[in-house]
């Protein structure tokens, strides 16, 4: 039988087939290849017998993606929760999840959170800037109060037939945002720290839920995310405003850094490319040149 793993906890696979979920372990062969079956893998596997014996997951099928943080395959896509305030909204870490989703080839949607504790002229300043990011290409969910109910189903719209992952800083409340469009979850929320000016984890594993016609995943919230799987050069690629200009520059592997007649540098000169995002951009690729290379002791 085939079905998609909804479940992983301790050992146990739950598997989704039919309207069903049932319970398997993972076969000797699997483990024996070396094979470690995730959160959304679409799956082969042997039912258990009538005796109440745990059915034994067989093979794993191809994947479309799979993500690294966190641990799911075949997203559609996702849903990066991002708070206006509490803690505070800032550009670069909303970046560093864009560039790594972006690598992931899925579609985006930034959803703002808390804009009700923003004034008006600190929350004109907010949408000016999502603006921004919406020229780039991604949707933007910006309510002015939270959870009102014509807001919850345009979201509620955005899941149907589709895998998506809820993600994000820690503390955005991505949870609370779950809750809200699917309040039979009953997701656990936690309160922000003042202190340190952030959330505190209250996802702790991938599951995935039915909702609204799709699947969602609430994910382990982080306080900052590395660029665990781009290389230097590649960079550049994860930004689509500057892919969608590279072909003006000069020299045909400009990096839009100290190059002339660079397109991208022109861009920000002129306003048509976020500074913010040029900005982050340097700093992102500061940061890999500066990563030391990890050498695997296998091949030696």
């Amino acid at each position: 039988m085939q079905g998609q793993i909804i479940q992983l906890l301790s050992g146990y696979y739950d598997i989704a087939v039919d309207g069903q979920v049932i319970r398997t372990r993972a076969a000797g062969n699997l483990r024996n290849k070396h094979v470690s079956p995730i959160v959304g893998d679409f799956v082969e596997f042997t039912p258990a017998p009538d005796n109440g014996e745990l059915g034994y997951l067989t093979s794993v099928l191809p994947r479309r993606n799979a993500l690294v943080r966190p641990p799911v395959a075949n997203v559609d896509q996702a849903m990066v929760v991002t708070a206006a305030a509490e803690p505070d909204f800032a550009t670069n870490l909303l970046d560093r999840f864009l560039v790594y989703l972006e690598g992931q080839h899925l579609d985006v949607i930034i959803t703002m959170t808390k804009t009700d504790l923003l004034d008006e002229s600190r929350f004109d300043q907010l949408r000016v800037t999502m603006d921004g990011y919406e020229r780039i290409g991604y949707r933007i969910h910006m309510p002015r109060q939270p959870f009102l109910a014509g807001d919850l189903t345009r979201l509620s719209g955005m899941l149907a037939d589709k895998l998506t992952i809820f993600t994000g800083q820690t503390g955005a409340g991505k949870s609370t945002l779950l809750n809200h469009l699917v309040p039979e979850l009953e997701l656990d929320t936690a309160a922000i720290s003042k202190s340190l000016n952030r959330g505190k984890h209250t996802t702790r594993k991938t599951t995935l839920y039915p909702a609204h016609g799709g699947l969602v995943a609430d994910t382990p919230g982080f306080s900052s995310l590395e660029l665990l799987d781009v290389e230097t050069e590649e960079l550049r690629d994860r930004f689509p405003e500057f892919v969608s200009v590279a072909g003006n520059c000069k020299f045909r592997g400009c990096q839009h850094l100290r190059e002339p007649q660079c397109a991208v540098k022109a861009g920000v000169a002129d306003g048509t490319i976020m500074q913010s995002r040029y900005d982050n951009y340097q700093q992102f690729h500061e940061e890999l040149a500066a990563r030391k290379p990890v050498y695997d002791k296998k091949k030696r």
